[in-house]
């Protein structure tokens, strides 16, 4: 049986919050902690050595803002481990990447790819009128056991509501304002030249808006170390793709009341001015996005969240398919599309099935929507 994954729900300042985060998500933070640690010493790096791949992500995180720094502090007080060790978690993309640079070994990102499908249903697509928005997270099986949805009650600012590996600050998710974003794995040949702000930041940032503006120009304007995938959406009506470089981004709109977005660049721009290094790790991306448009297409102005949850379910080309059954990537580390979120922000809805190869079983996660309730 497939665990369900547990609801966090914290609030107050950023310290407090922290705590009671890490107080409620403890046994789920070590485990995640622990592996990530495990995967660092797989790669010849002592502990001196993660410690100060650590050390380079810190002055980041409080400079880009202070409040994310002490709630990290919180975290790691409430689960009773290192802030070293939350840090990881919050920035594990970027230092295992950088991990294995520094281990003269093939780049991790191409031994086990971040994966994902990503899509939005525009409201003249939905069978409601209103706007769906969704995700495959494809990464590894293990992570199964460290996710939560986290619930956070802002003090100035909307409510939040993200799927997340517990102590991490946000990874996909949706507001009371009506924005939702979900974020997937891009690489290309500018990645690491220089250190920007972890994606778990700049993702937790975007959530935090009042304004659909003030979330994109989050994902648009902020300096990363790598590439990655956002789309960010509001109910209202709007979605855009930003398929973001370390220095630069570039945008992908929705056709036909769909957009849909696997693991590598479809911009033309961007293909004309970068090099595309993922999809030799990712091959399956090429076409996981054509399936799940082509399997949305023919419901045109009748979809629905369970017509999202089929097309995201499809088995084709199995195990390379967009839902992946617990497999082994190309170089042997065992992957699968850890949760489906299914998302319908002008509800202040989220459903996530955890290993959905396996586990059809959506739980729902709901957030009070005052802004809904005042147009009532």
């Amino acid at each position: 049986m497939v665990e369900p994954c547990p609801l966090i729900e914290i609030g107050g300042p950023p310290r407090e919050r922290g705590r009671s985060y890490g107080r409620q998500a403890g046994a789920r933070i070590r485990k995640g902690i622990a592996h990530y640690g495990e995967q660092l010493r797989a790669m010849q790096l002592d502990q001196p050595a993660v410690r100060d791949l650590v050390a380079r992500f810190m002055p980041r995180i409080a400079a880009f803002d202070p409040a994310y720094a002490e709630e990290i502090a919180g975290i790691a007080e409430g689960a009773g481990v290192a802030i070293e060790g939350v840090a990881l978690l919050n920035a594990r993309t970027e230092i295992l990447k950088l991990g294995q640079r520094e281990a003269e070994a093939r780049a991790d990102a191409a031994r086990n790819p971040d994966g994902c499908t990503g899509v939005v249903v525009m409201p003249a697509a939905a069978e409601a009128g209103r706007l769906i928005h969704a995700q495959n997270w494809d990464w590894k099986v293990e992570c199964a056991e460290t996710a939560v949805v986290l619930h956070i009650r802002q003090e100035h600012g909307p409510d939040i509501l993200t799927f997340t590996e517990a102590g991490g600050l946000a990874r996909s998710g949706l507001n009371a304002a009506g924005i939702a974003l979900t974020a997937n794995y891009l690489q290309c040949d500018r990645d690491y030249r220089t250190l920007g702000v972890p994606l778990a930041l700049i993702r937790r940032r975007a959530l935090e808006q009042e304004h659909l503006a003030l979330a994109m120009h989050a994902v648009h304007a902020t300096p990363k170390s790598a590439a990655n995938n956002m789309i960010v959406s509001h109910c209202g009506g709007v979605a855009i793709d930003f398929e973001c470089a370390p220095d630069e981004t570039f945008q992908i709109h929705p056709e036909n009341g769909l957009l849909v977005h696997a693991n590598h660049f479809v911009s033309p721009v961007a293909l004309a001015k970068l090099r595309d290094t993922g999809i030799a790790a990712t091959p399956d991306s090429l076409y996981r996005d054509i399936r799940v448009r082509d399997l949305l297409r023919p419901a045109l102005g009748r979809i629905t969240r369970e017509t999202v949850k089929a097309a995201l379910a499809d088995d084709f080309a199995a195990p390379w398919s967009v839902c992946r059954p617990p497999r082994r990537n190309l170089s042997g580390v065992l992957s699968a599309t850890v949760a489906a979120v299914v998302m319908e922000p002008e509800l202040g809805i989220m459903e996530v099935a955890m290993l959905p190869a396996l586990n059809r079983q959506f739980t729902t996660f709901r957030l009070d929507m005052p802004a809904r309730r005042r147009a009532a």
